[in-house]
Formats: structure tokens, C-alpha cells, sequence
């Protein structure tokens, strides 16, 4: 199975899962080997990527600007993309622009998924179940792209994906191996840094500098 193949499958859920009138949001960046998979919640309307009339990719975080402050703060996006992200409305995104986002992304050596994909009209809270029901997809993704390091945001998809309750403040810079179809992958949970964690954004940036420095240099 290839990413592609992946994504007709996560197409199905938003029917069962997401609001009807918008799309899937899949993932994006490096797909050979990232130094770091970036596995957030689940995305919303507020991506413009999610519009049935968008035609470019669908990947997270497009049109919007507060998650990129992270990657920029880690040295992970470049100067002027990230300048142009800042002064542009989220509307303006064009198709080129997101791809040329992705590009950087991809340049940078890392890739930003979700757990779910199913897009919401809003920021609603999803219970554990929904997640649940793309853990085996989100897998298959791992073993596609083989990244050295998963990081996992916040404590709800880190519990789901690690199979234990996890408590960020509890586990911060804690290394976990999890064999996952026969491959052993590392994970560290990081605290949400957006939305109602956006106060978290120092500790999200203070943990993936140390991830960064054990596991990728």
C-alpha cells in the first residue's frame, strides 16, 4: 500500500467521522526516511485545503500561521517562507504557496500528520473511539515513511498511540520504543503547543531541541 492508497481509505472515514461538505486532510513533507514524524489531533475547517474545490495538496496546517512559529523556532522552516506565512491571511493561501510550504517541509527533512484526518468544522473535542479508528492507518503511514523519531502532541493522541495513559508534564524528554508490525520506532510526548496550549509553545520548542539533539544530531 502507498500513501495514495492510504488516503482513499482515510477519504472513507470522513465520511463516517468529519463534516460531509469538507474533505480529508492527509500529511506532508518528507516521505523517505524524515528525521521526525509530527503527529497532531485532527484538522478543521480553518485549512483551506479541506474545500471540495481545492485542488492542491491536502496537507495539515495549511492557512493557518501559529504552528509554524514552532517550526521556525526549531530552525525547521525557512526565513522567508515563514515571513510570508505571518503576513498573509489564511484565504490567501494559493495551491503554489501550500506546495511550496511542503517543499520546505520536505527540504527540512521532517513530516506532519495526524492522527485523525478527519476534518471538523470547528476545533470540537474528539472522543478516543474516532482516533481509534485511524490508529491502524497511522501505522501503516510509519512503515511507509520510516521515520527515526515520532514525536506525539499532547495527551490524548500520545495515549492512543503509545497504548497507556500518558500525561505529558509526566514524561517530558522520555524516550518510548514501541514495536509496531515488526519494526521497533521511538516516540516522545510533547505538550500541544496551539490553540489552547499555544501557552505551552516554550516547553513544545524546549523538548523537541533536546529530541533533536539525541536522536537526529
Amino acid at each position: 500500500m502507498q500513501l495514495e492508497e492510504l488516503n482513499r481509505e482515510y477519504d472513507k472515514l470522513q465520511t463516517k467521522f468529519g463534516a460531509k461538505e469538507l474533505d480529508s486532510i492527509y500529511n506532508g513533507g518528507c516521505t523517505n526516511h524524515p528525521d521526525i514524524c509530527f503527529v497532531f489531533m485532527n484538522p478543521t475547517a480553518k485549512n483551506p485545503a479541506a474545500n471540495k474545490d481545492w485542488n492542491g495538496i491536502k496537507s495539515p496546517w495549511i492557512g493557518t500561521k501559529n504552528i509554524w512559529d514552532l517550526f521556525y523556532a526549531l530552525d525547521l522552516l525557512d526565513e522567508k517562507i515563514y515571513h510570508k506565512i505571518k503576513t498573509i491571511k489564511g484565504k490567501d493561501w494559493t495551491e503554489e504557496f501550500a506546495s511550496e510550504v511542503y517543499k520546505d517541509v520536505e527540504k527540512h527533512n521532517y513530516f506532519i500528520t495526524n492522527l485523525g484526518k478527519c476534518t471538523q468544522v470547528d476545533a470540537r473535542e474528539l472522543p478516543d473511539s474516532v482516533y481509534k479508528e485511524y490508529l491502524y492507518l497511522l501505522k501503516q503511514e510509519f512503515g511507509m515513511i520510516h521515520p527515526k523519531v515520532i514525536v506525539l502532541f499532547g495527551n490524548q493522541v500520545s495515549s492512543i498511540v503509545l497504548d497507556e495513559k500518558i500525561s505529558v508534564s509526566k514524561v517530558r524528554k522520555k524516550r518510548f520504543i514501541k514495536d509496531i508490525n515488526g519494526t521497533q520506532y521511538k516516540f516522545y510526548s510533547v505538550y500541544y503547543p496551539v490553540g489552547n496550549g499555544r501557552f505551552h509553545m516554550d516547553k513544545s520548542i524546549e523538548d523537541i531541541r533536546y529530541i533533536i539533539n539525541q536522536e537526529i544530531i
